[in-house]
């Protein structure tokens, strides 16, 4: 438990001086405000007619789907990266064998690093809802879909820093992964093969629940959605004991 703690403190510290990785978690909500207040309040539907402005507007996004779209790029996209990198510059430059001679074991080490990205998620979250105009109830099951796209990330971030050892191999290895993953659910709105496959991915259900209380679904939609997230972080969890135990511990 000391071992945890020590590494979330040291990586809280790391992450407040390290403004590359605290953007990540102030940029998303920003474009999403901008989007919000300033885009769609400035359009000037002015001397246009009012059957063309109507659909004009009705095709914009509202407000909800604007923020669920760049709620879906930071966890798909901006977490998997930020933590991916944490772990293979740590690797990189051997960090972790001081920690290991300070006594932290690799899955405290784990743990501590998880500990503040999920702290950082929780509040990133929660302006997103706030900017979202999500209240009582609808705010906590939004922060619950968050929270878990942000789980299944963090674990997938985490396999990617350990598969590859070093800042630039973590780089081109998770990209692809990344903007699949955080653009993904934006694309779907728009190709129907794309919108099959992202239904099994916990970002694509991230958006179908952000969606889902505006249009405010039957509880049986939230649960299969939340079903099929918890499935994800359930597979990725598998995937990550396996790659620790063959590849950290082999080290």
């Amino acid at each position: 438990m000391r071992s945890v703690k020590a590494t979330f403190k040291k990586q809280l510290k790391d992450i407040i001086k390290n403004p590359m990785v605290l953007i990540q978690f102030i940029l998303f909500p920003f474009i999403a405000f901008l989007m919000n207040t300033l885009v769609i309040t400035d359009l000037d539907l002015e001397g246009i007619p009012y059957d063309i402005a109507e659909m004009i507007i009705a095709s914009m996004p509202n407000m909800p789907n604007m923020v669920t779209m760049q709620a879906g790029i930071f966890a798909g996209m901006g977490l998997i990266t930020a933590i991916s990198g944490i772990i293979s510059e740590d690797m990189d430059k051997k960090s972790l064998r001081f920690l290991a001679m300070a006594g932290v074991k690799p899955m405290s080490y784990l743990v501590g690093i998880s500990g503040v990205i999920l702290f950082f998620s929780f509040l990133t979250s929660a302006a997103f809802g706030l900017i979202g105009g999500y209240s009582g109830f609808d705010f906590w099951i939004f922060m619950a879909a968050m929270m878990s796209a942000a789980i299944g990330s963090t674990v997938l971030g985490a396999i990617f820093g350990i598969l590859a050892g070093n800042q630039q191999a973590a780089s081109g290895l998770v990209l692809p992964v990344a903007v699949i993953l955080g653009f993904g659910p934006m694309m779907a709105q728009f190709n129907e093969n794309i919108a099959r496959f992202m239904r099994f991915v916990y970002t694509g259900q991230l958006n179908i629940v952000a969606d889902s209380l505006s249009a405010y679904a039957t509880d049986t939609v939230l649960w299969q959605s939340f079903g099929i997230m918890w499935a994800n972080i359930a597979v990725l969890g598998l995937l990550f004991i396996l790659v620790f135990k063959k590849k950290w511990t082999t080290k």
